[in-house]
């Protein structure tokens, strides 16, 4: 744990108890015949019962599918400043909200993509799974440049196999992909040259013009299946990256758990974080792997991130909650704990944002 491994190094686990935490009392992913198992106690597994319950539950998504006038107004997608993303600021972080969980985030003279999903749908051979209502602002061909991508885990609403065909397509081998233990075989699979595979606390060095950027998996609550057979096969996490001036969180899809002190402890303060604030009602049902408005904030704090954007929300319908509930309630929850409203903001899709920014408004 803790380490420096190339992409030619191969990782070994052996199967611990829940309870070991490991050492300096970080959190350790638990691995017991051949599957990962969340080590907190936060986490409840669900049944079948429970996801045919959850099928049955009342949608209060209300997305105006038919009305393109309202959704442009609730949720305006933008055509990205490109001018802006070519010519990246070298004082202060620069972020684009793709949708979903899918940002591009420019520090230091470095561009990373989070999670990226451009297809239509989220599912298997982009036919099946919960369709977009929100398109994507541009096309991945439009992007000047990225860097590395990092992967939180291989549910296809995080990890589309159309985008990632595109980015190789676009980029090759000079891109570099992060994932977690588990997934690079898959990645390889599918034509990425560079993939570097870690375990929760471990640690990669990017060099790019002679300025190096730490890269870090770090602990989530949540789980990975992208078939039926595969279930935990691969491991799930969030990612640290820090440049030589600027740092950034990237929670990918969690429930609240104990890591996140842990991870405020060890890497914060952030520049920024990008944490989820969407696709989290009913709560009986998603409480162990989806937070909620009110427990994102609790992250941000604990991340000790100096500045916030909410993700995982206003693309696809996952959940039941109404479509604009997660940004209307993140802006109540500031209120309510007398925290200024720029400190956990959202954006509209596409809209090029620069962190720290004085005028930043929920």
């Amino acid at each position: 744990m803790g380490g420096r491994m190339s992409t030619d190094e191969q990782v070994t686990y052996e199967e611990n108890d829940a309870s070991d935490f490991g050492e300096h009392g970080f959190v350790k992913p638990v691995f017991r015949n051949r599957r990962y198992k969340n080590p907190f106690d936060t986490f409840e597994e669900r049944t079948l019962s429970d996801v045919y319950k959850f099928r049955q539950s009342e949608d209060n998504s209300n997305v105006p599918w038919k009305n393109k006038q309202e959704l442009d107004s609730t949720l305006p997608v933008v055509t990205p400043d490109f001018e802006k993303l070519s010519n990246p600021p070298k004082d202060a972080v620069q972020m684009m909200w793709v949708g979903h969980a899918s940002v591009l985030v420019q520090l230091d003279g470095l561009t990373i993509l989070t999670d990226p999903i451009w297809g239509n749908r989220c599912g298997p051979l982009g036919i099946f799974g919960p369709k977009r209502y929100r398109q994507p602002p541009c096309k991945i061909e439009d992007i000047p440049n990225v860097d590395a991508v990092v992967i939180s885990h291989n549910h296809y609403d995080h990890l589309d196999h159309e985008s990632v065909v595109r980015l190789n397509r676009k980029f090759g081998d000079k891109l570099r992909w992060y994932v977690a233990v588990g997934q690079a075989d898959w990645m390889r699979q599918n034509g990425c040259q560079n993939v570097v595979e870690l375990t929760w606390w471990q640690e990669h060095t990017l060099t790019k013009d002679g300025k190096s950027y730490m890269f870090a998996a770090t602990p989530s609550q949540h789980w990975c299946m992208r078939t039926l057979r595969d279930k935990n096969k691969a491991l799930w996490c969030s990612w640290v990256v820090k440049g030589p001036d600027h740092s950034f969180y990237f929670a990918g899809d969690t429930g609240y758990c104990c890591a996140f002190k842990q991870i405020g402890n060890k890497y914060g303060p952030f520049s920024l974080s990008a944490i989820p604030i969407g696709a989290y009602e009913p709560r009986w049902f998603m409480r162990p792997q989806h937070i909620n408005p009110e427990e994102a904030v609790e992250v941000h704090q604990e991340l000790r991130s100096e500045k916030s954007v909410g993700i995982h929300w206003g693309t696809f319908v996952l959940t039941t909650e109404h479509y604009m509930e997660p940004k209307q309630k993140l802006g109540d929850i500031l209120k309510q704990k007398g925290l200024d409203a720029g400190c956990f903001f959202t954006v509209k899709h596409g809209e090029v944002r620069t962190v720290p920014d004085e005028h930043v408004k929920s």
